[in-house]
This record gives structure tokens, C-alpha cells and sequence, in this order.
């Protein structure tokens, strides 16, 4: 590593550099000589996508720590499929089986897709598949495997040994019913199978057991360790920090008060608290909080059909402290958000490139920007054509940048799809074409005359000037007016893409049409 890039490393403003600079006064990491991060996931449905924000917004701060220290990372995917099932998922087959599995480990649970060992297991490798789509680098690390193997056999019988300052922590935050027969432990019943909740009759340290009552009220005594037991997720949270000396795990709003339960209970248990943040949750479309059960969020499978996975990276690289609406609409302005940091990189001294997100999006190797045309700009092109023919548009494109083909831009190719996907599905529908009134008739014949007297090859740059020009005449106190009457009358909807840009590349005898078309609305 250079002595100007840590330079810049270390001056670097961006919020995974943030972060990253926590973990710098980690006594633990400089004595591993590597930090490890961590995500955690709950193995009962498919991942979802916070599963991808979570783990693409570690991967950043985790990438900033590479370049800013030298040191290794490592990352770990962690499933909490030990977990009893709770519910039966809406959204699988064979739901009547499954429920016959309710309260046994996820990994005990029959999986209801008939390909894998279980359902804990079904879900484990759709995530391993999930983040592998996705070309994140993480080690898998399953809750079942941890405890039944004894990884975390010593963390265990400190949970044991340390159950009465443990209490003291938990109680506090439960309400009084539940306070009376909580335990840190949750005993895995070894007649039933399940996962139960129950009261612990004695807590056995010298021996290494719990004493309690089983299902069929037989008083049982069983080891804490070997996966005999797992621990209530509070407790099992730290356990895991403390078992794995985890440096950084990040976590939703929801969960402050957790991360405050847990990071005193991991230090009870000898270890230290990861670094971190919580970061906000998503809202929909009006403003409310996204719920997998009301089923109001968008899905990873949803938005790749409208836009390229680097425009849900570029969304979820922004303001993570933040609410943000998490719907359709916010789409368009991603894709562009994200193309517009590509252009600017290029041309960005290293001080600023560090701050941008395509510096993140790509670990510090961002593509060559193609070229200028913006989603917005297809998306109108589509519009205006009524098609979804790709060889159609491409004519167009081809005609506004002689060198191009979808062979030579295959990121505009991909594009050219999503726009395609996302015309057919959001736009159409809501076109309508108004008829002018008297101010958008003088200014719309205004502009036409201007156009007639360009040439065929005339920039976009030129054009804008035009539009702008004829704007400031008949809407001098309201320019947003005039671009929207254009969009309107030309567009069928309320707003629209750069207009000279977007006349440069439909042509300047197809958007005359679309004047004359307008003009002769009655």
C-alpha cells in the first residue's frame, strides 16, 4: 500500500471509512491481526432484501477497512437455524407437514421443497446462494454445527456459571409473566425433540447441567453443552461475540435495546462488544414500516427486474441512518444516481473518489462509465415508441451515438431491458395526454418554430438552450411549469428527462410529431 493512498485512506469522509476507523482502537484486532465481521440471519423464510442491505453495508465498512489498515477481514454469514420454528411461512408448500414441526430446531423441521435435508437447511443454502449472486466474499457459519460440534461448548458453561448476573440483565427488560420462567437456556427436550421454553428447575454448575420439567412434566436433567441446549437470542447474540471474538456487526433500528442487552451480557461473559450501528429501517410507498408478514416491502427478485444490481447497492450505500422509501418509484432515480457516480469518478482526484459511491459499490475499481444516457432518458424513448422491441430502441440510441451496439455497451444493453420491464409495468398505465391550454398552445408553436429551424444534427446542449430559451418567454416567474407542461403534452405524464437530450436522441422530426400531435388535441 502506498503512503498516499493510506493518506487518503485516513482522511476519507464517507461513512464506511467512519466505521471502519472504529475498529482501530480494537485492542482485539491488532492482537488476531485481522478483524471479523459479521451478519446474522434467521433461517424460518427466504432471505429478503435486508439481508442484502445488511451484508452490502458491512461489506463496505469492511472494504474500507482493508484499504485503510492492510489487514486481513474476515466476514461470517451466521444462521441462527438451532432456532425452534415458531410459525408456518405463508409462501411454501406442504404447509400441513411443516406444521407438525412446530417448536423443533429449524434444522429438525422437514423441508417442504423435498431437496434438502431441512427446511433450516433448504433456507441456508438459498442465502449461501443469495449473497453468492451477489459475489460477496463471507464464511457460512450454521448455529446448528456451532453447537453440536462444541464451538461454543466453553461459552456455554460460562453462560452457566454467570446465569445469576445474566438474570439480573434479562429480567429487568421482561414483563412479569415472562419474567418467571425465563432462563438463559432453552433446553432441547430429548424425548420430544423440541425447543422449550421452560422454567429451570436448578442451574448445576459444577456438574455442567439444568434441571427441568418436560413436556410430559418429568423432572430431566441435561448437559448445556453438545447442542443439548441452545440459548434465548439475547444471550445466544453475545454468546456468539464472545465465542468468536467478533469485532463488528451492524443492526437494524428495531434492535437497540438488544444490542444494549447483549453487549452487556458478552461483557459478563469475558468478551467485548463489536462495533457497530443500527441503521433505519425501510418504509413503503406511504410512509409505513416495511412487514414481512403485511407483505408491503419490495423484493431483491422485484427491483432486479426494473434495474441492475448496482443501483440496489448505490440504494442501500445511502444515508443507512436514514428512512427511506423502499417502493417502485424510487427505482429510476437509483439507476441514475448510481451512473451519474460512475461519470464522476473518472474525472475525481483520489481525496473525493474515496467518497463516492461507486469507489464502495466496486471495492475501489469502479467500470468505465459507457455512456450519457441516462434510465430517465430510456425510459421516455420507450415511452414515446410504445415498444418493446430492443431492436427498435437500439435504432435510436444508434442514430444519437453512431459507435454504439449492444454488443460494445452491455450495460446500456441491460438498461435498454430494465426500461423495457419498467414501462410495460409502472408507465403505460398511468399515460394521459391532456389537451393544451391556450398558454401551452402559443409556447408549445413557439418552440416548434424554433425546432424547424435546426438541423438534424443538432447537440443536445443546443437544443436545451432552445427549450430554455422559449421557457423564459412565456413562463419567465415558473420555469418548472414549462418543463412540465412539456412532459405532459409530449409524454402523457407529469415529469419527464432533460428535453434537449431527449430530442437529440428520439430525433428532431419525431418530436416535432409529437408537437404537432399535441397541438392538434381539441
Amino acid at each position: 500500500m502506498k503512503e498516499s493512498d493510506v493518506s487518503v485512506y485516513e482522511n476519507a469522509k464517507s461513512w464506511p471509512f467512519e466505521e471502519a476507523r472504529k475498529l482501530l482502537s480494537r485492542k482485539n484486532v491488532k492482537e488476531k491481526g485481522y478483524a471479523l465481521f459479521e451478519t446474522g440471519y434467521g433461517p424460518s423464510g427466504l432471505p429478503h432484501i435486508g439481508t442484502f442491505g445488511e451484508v452490502a453495508r458491512t461489506t463496505y465498512v469492511r472494504q474500507a477497512f482493508e484499504h485503510l489498515t492492510g489487514m486481513q477481514t474476515k466476514l461470517y454469514a451466521f444462521s441462527d437455524d438451532r432456532d425452534g420454528l415458531r410459525k408456518v411461512p405463508d409462501n411454501i408448500p406442504n404447509r400441513d407437514e411443516v406444521a407438525k414441526y412446530i417448536g423443533f430446531p429449524l434444522t429438525n423441521v422437514v423441508d417442504p421443497f423435498g431437496c434438502h435435508q431441512s427446511f433450516g437447511h433448504h433456507n441456508n443454502h438459498k442465502l449461501m446462494e443469495f449473497l453468492d449472486s451477489f459475489g460477496f466474499r463471507y464464511e457460512f457459519q450454521s448455529a446448528t454445527d456451532c453447537y453440536k460440534k462444541g464451538l461454543f461448548n466453553e461459552v456455554l458453561l460460562k453462560v452457566l456459571a454467570r446465569h445469576g448476573e445474566i438474570l439480573e440483565v434479562m429480567l429487568a427488560s421482561l414483563r412479569e409473566e415472562r419474567a418467571s420462567t425465563y432462563s438463559p437456556f432453552l433446553p432441547i427436550s430429548p424425548k420430544t425433540g423440541r425447543v422449550l421454553q421452560v422454567k429451570i428447575e436448578e442451574y448445576g454448575v459444577d456438574e455442567g447441567i439444568v434441571v427441568f420439567r418436560d413436556e410430559d412434566g418429568s423432572l430431566t436433567e441435561l448437559p448445556v453443552i453438545d447442542g443439548n441446549c441452545k440459548l434465548q437470542w439475547k444471550v445466544d447474540w453475545a454468546a456468539r461475540w464472545t465465542a468468536f471474538d467478533v469485532d463488528y456487526e451492524m443492526a437494524g433500528k428495531d434492535l437497540i435495546d438488544s444490542v444494549m442487552l447483549s453487549s452487556k451480557i458478552c461483557r459478563i461473559l469475558g468478551g467485548t462488544p463489536p462495533d457497530g450501528f443500527n441503521y433505519e429501517l425501510f418504509l413503503d410507498e406511504e410512509g409505513k414500516k416495511i412487514s414481512k408478514s403485511k407483505g408491503n416491502g419490495l423484493g431483491v427478485e422485484e427491483w432486479l427486474e426494473y434495474a441492475p444490481r448496482e443501483s440496489l447497492a448505490n440504494f442501500m450505500f445511502a444515508s443507512p441512518k436514514s428512512a427511506k422509501r423502499l417502493c417502485f418509484d424510487v427505482i429510476p432515480r437509483q439507476i441514475d444516481d448510481y451512473t451519474a457516480h460512475l461519470r464522476d469518478f473518472e474525472n475525481q482526484e483520489p481525496e473525493k473518489q474515496v467518497n463516492n459511491p461507486a469507489w464502495h459499490i466496486h471495492n475501489g475499481n469502479p467500470p468505465k462509465p459507457e455512456a450519457e444516457i441516462s434510465f430517465s432518458l430510456l425510459l421516455n424513448l420507450v415511452s414515446v415508441c410504445n415498444t418493446d422491441d430492443e431492436d427498435v430502441l437500439w435504432g435510436f440510441i444508434k442514430k444519437y451515438m453512431t459507435s454504439a451496439s449492444p454488443e460494445t455497451m452491455p450495460f446500456l444493453n441491460r438498461l435498454v431491458r430494465h426500461a423495457i420491464s419498467y414501462y410495460r409495468d409502472f408507465v403505460k398505465s398511468r399515460k394521459k395526454y391532456p389537451i393544451p391550454t391556450d398558454l401551452e398552445r402559443k409556447s408549445l408553436g413557439d418552440l416548434l418554430d424554433e425546432l424547424n429551424r435546426l438541423t438534424g444534427t443538432s447537440p443536445g446542449d443546443e437544443i436545451q438552450k432552445i427549450v430554455f430559451e422559449v421557457g423564459k418567454k412565456h413562463y419567465s416567474q415558473d420555469l418548472k411549469s414549462w418543463f412540465n407542461a412539456l412532459y405532459r403534452n409530449l409524454l402523457g405524464q407529469e415529469d419527464g428527462p432533460r428535453m434537449g437530450s431527449f430530442i437529440a436522441l428520439y430525433g428532431l422530426d419525431n418530436t416535432k410529431k409529437l408537437m404537432e400531435n399535441a397541438l392538434a388535441r381539441r
